[in-house]
């Protein structure tokens, strides 16, 4: 089938891969603009954007696809992709954490006769987790399972019919790296499979979304970085691991602002001794057991300023904890 891809990041450009590589025939891929990135702060493509230019596929990049904008600038670029989309030929556009609202009217122009409208690949079971973070969202509140939907677009946050639903259990190390992964692979197959289904004539049923359990992945801050001491280890641990890679939890050590990479709840307490929230107690092989609220976290792989991520015991000890025992600074 023909298809017009609209995605950003790397997640975005394992399902385009995976419908590249299943044989489909990607025929525009719609991406954001190039933004500056790393130490140099020079201009980046996107993933999609580099896997498109690989593989000889037209790239779109407008700032936006409403062309009521009061912008002259980004109206000219929403009006120009609204006439290609509407010139070209295609069956199914596939849109993945795309980073732009698709109006109703791009939508429409893909739910033309003979076309099969717009799919959307959710990092969430719906209607948990619609919106900007799902992943993060769903390690910091504990969620036992996850999975992705594949969803007919409407004009609604992520409110539409299911066609596919495919879930997974989490790990308790589970963090927003490796879990990104899996749903990335599993989002890629999901697609494709939907895709073939089409392909083959085979008719799909629309599943509409259930009014209860609706839940909403806001976009992580970094402001939600700094850690609270007061609250239970369980939901500091999840805090690091959901908050990793982005914006990555911290928090003040003797003046330093200290990066915790992973964790775990400490299966036994740690010492003999019970300390007020954010206390170094002790160490562990590799790690550090620091008290919470209630319980102690083990916390494995820290980061000082200027320096590389590693275990915890190691990266105290280089800042002189170890003679003497410090307190993380209270979240203000």
């Amino acid at each position: 089938m023909k298809i017009v891809f609209a995605g950003t990041p790397e997640f975005a450009a394992q399902a385009m891969r995976a419908i590249y590589d299943a044989g489909h025939e990607i025929v525009l891929a719609l991406t954001q603009p190039d933004r500056r990135a790393g130490r140099g702060m020079h201009l980046q493509a996107s993933p999609v954007k580099e896997f498109a230019l690989k593989h000889n596929i037209p790239v779109l990049q407008p700032e936006t696809l409403r062309r009521n904008s009061i912008d002259p600038q980004k109206q000219a670029q929403a009006q120009a992709a609204y006439e290609l989309l509407s010139s070209i030929q295609f069956d199914a556009m596939v849109v993945v954490a795309y980073g732009l609202i698709l109006p109703q009217e791009i939508l429409d122009i893909s739910e033309r006769t003979d076309r099969h409208g717009s799919f959307n690949i959710h990092a969430s079971l719906l209607p948990r987790w619609r919106g900007a973070a799902p992943i993060q969202r769903a390690i910091e509140a504990g969620d036992a399972k996850t999975g992705v939907c594949i969803m007919q677009m409407d004009a609604g946050l992520d409110t539409g019919d299911t066609l596919l639903v495919a879930d997974l259990d989490m790990t308790s190390d589970e963090t927003s790296t490796s879990l990104h992964d899996r749903l990335a692979q599993l989002g890629a197959k999901s697609i494709v499979d939907v895709l073939n289904d089409l392909q083959q004539g085979k008719s799909l049923a629309r599943a509409p979304q259930v009014n209860t359990g609706i839940t909403y992945a806001e976009k992580i801050l970094k402001t939600e970085a700094e850690i609270d001491w007061s609250l239970s280890a369980q939901e500091i641990d999840r805090r690091i691991r959901a908050f990793n890679p982005f914006p990555g939890a911290a928090s003040h050590l003797d003046g330093q602002a200290i990066k915790l990479w992973n964790s775990r709840p400490a299966a036994v307490q740690a010492t003999s001794s019970v300390g007020n929230p954010g206390d170094i107690l002790g160490f562990s092989a590799s790690g550090a057991y620091i008290q919470c609220g209630e319980g102690v976290l083990e916390v494995l792989e820290m980061q000082k300023p200027g320096g590389k991520k590693i275990d915890a015991k190691a990266c105290l000890h280089s800042i002189g904890v170890g003679e003497k025992l410090l307190r993380f600074q209270a979240k203000e």
